[in-house]
């Protein structure tokens, strides 16, 4: 098993956040939204941001990630 905790579009959905606004965050920080989208991206980037509602994702990715 990976360390490596990536998020995805489902994470932001179950943190009750829009993807318009998402997106919108994504340009903001220089992220690439296309990529993010087919790939999702590794949580340790979006928590770099120190974004309240980035960790919020990142938790809910991280809770998967250790609970399967």
């Amino acid at each position: 098993m990976t360390n490596v905790v990536t998020v995805r579009m489902s994470h932001i959905r179950q943190a009750t956040l829009c993807s318009r606004g998402a997106r919108a965050w994504f340009a903001a920080n220089g992220l690439d939204w296309s990529k993010f989208l087919s790939e999702g991206i590794a949580a340790e980037t979006l928590e770099a941001t120190g974004d309240p509602l980035a960790l919020k994702v990142c938790g809910i990715a991280r809770e998967e990630h250790l609970n399967g």
